[in-house]
């Protein structure tokens, strides 16, 4: 009896799983990288190399534990450099910086001041290697000068000014030419975004209108956005994915237009997303990865589109086996605004990140089997009180 019972409560006492937080990026030689996927970091090298084959083991030391709340990836591409934002709970205002050259991590310190490093959304801009981010309601921006590992001089959230938007408004930031695209602004029709133009610091005060080639524009809803590179210079194009996942909008702001592209197979409001040069990335809450081939000049090409899992991946880190969960202790979550886009993605533009539940696909959260805090410290309770009279 007692034995049982002993039992019965240490299973009670062991630390719940957490679910960690993988996020994806590119390198400069578009390589596909996956960090903290099934625990470890991976690369599934060039788009021609996803099909077959597996991805390489790239974990080393210095890493971050990727147990913070909507971890995002950017891409830095003057220095070939991913930033990831909130990939350690513990200390969730550092920024991590994997050095893609020298396959190397490092850890950079940063001075918060009024802004909060557990609820923002992000990119990273491509000429002036400077993250804006919006946070209740604020515009701030921290440069990370053209860093490629971390200094010992701590670097600066710096708060720029107020949104002119209405309260409550959930950022949508997209990145394409130096221009900071909100979407889903209160009041602004559906296909329209209003644009912050980064080198002149100044918030334009008409909403510019992307009208669609064929069929509707993107509409007015919250989603991720992650920014295409190209070979050289600025982002010219952005894709837009609403949280239901019904459809896949490329923006091109050179012509003023948008493609409308399939949606991704998995329907996941918590999935995140990066964009290289031919292709889209989504990173789903399972651990899943898949892509959709893009070809900035084709556009027949692209309406016929479909999107593809990645087996060089899955292969090393099959979905919902450990894919999306890690052991230790519980971290809250980051509210909607936490980051998700991907500056370039995501940082995810540059990366890769708003926590809604997931449209359909099932999330692999070790919440959905946690007893709630109350209920499990009042059986342990019990345990305890009847293990007690056991022994008198």
């Amino acid at each position: 009896m007692l034995a049982s019972l002993l039992t019965l409560a240490s299973l009670y006492l062991v630390p719940a799983a957490v679910r960690a937080e993988p996020c994806i990026a590119f390198d400069i030689d578009w390589n596909l990288l996956a960090f903290g996927l099934d625990g470890k970091d991976w690369s599934a090298g060039t788009q021609d190399q996803w099909a077959s084959g597996k991805a390489s083991d790239i974990t080393t030391s210095g890493r971050p534990p990727f147990d913070g709340a909507n971890t995002t990836c950017y891409l830095s591409q003057f220095t070939n450099a991913i930033y990831v934002a909130n990939a350690d709970g513990n200390a969730p205002s550092d920024i991590h910086i994997y050095d893609a050259t020298a396959k190397s991590w490092s850890t950079q310190s940063v001075t918060t001041g009024n802004f909060d490093p557990t609820s923002f959304t992000a990119i990273l801009d491509h000429d002036t290697n400077v993250f804006y981010a919006a946070s209740h309601g604020e515009l701030y921006h921290l440069d990370m000068g053209l860093l490629k590992s971390a200094n010992s001089t701590a670097l600066d959230w710096v708060d720029v000014e107020a949104l002119p938007y209405s309260s409550g408004y959930e950022p949508v930031m997209a990145l394409a030419q130096n221009h900071i695209h909100f979407l889903d602004v209160p009041n602004t029709p559906a296909g329209n975004a209003n644009i912050y133009v980064i080198h002149f610091n100044f918030f334009q005060p008409d909403a510019q209108s992307y009208p669609a080639s064929s069929g509707s524009s993107f509409p007015a809803t919250h989603g991720q956005t992650a920014s295409f590179f190209q070979a050289v210079g600025v982002q010219e194009e952005f894709a837009f994915i609403p949280d239901d996942g019904s459809a896949t909008y490329v923006v091109n702001v050179e012509n003023n237009s948008t493609q409308t592209l399939a949606g991704p197979t998995t329907k996941d409001a918590r999935a995140t997303y990066f964009a290289g040069i031919t292709s889209l990335v989504q990173l789903d809450s399972s651990g899943a990865v898949s892509y959709l081939p893009y070809n900035t000049n084709d556009t027949a090409a692209n309406a016929q589109a479909t999107w593809t899992p990645i087996p060089a991946l899955a292969s090393v880190a099959p979905p919902g086996s450990s894919g999306g969960i890690s052991s230790g202790n519980s971290t809250s979550s980051a509210s909607s605004g936490a980051p998700k886009t991907t500056g370039s993605a995501a940082a995810k533009p540059s990366g890769s990140s708003a926590a809604s539940a997931s449209a359909s696909s099932t999330p692999n959260s070790a919440a959905a089997l946690a007893a709630p805090s109350t209920l499990v410290g009042g059986v342990v309770s019990a345990m305890l009180i009847a293990v007690g009279a056991a022994l008198l």
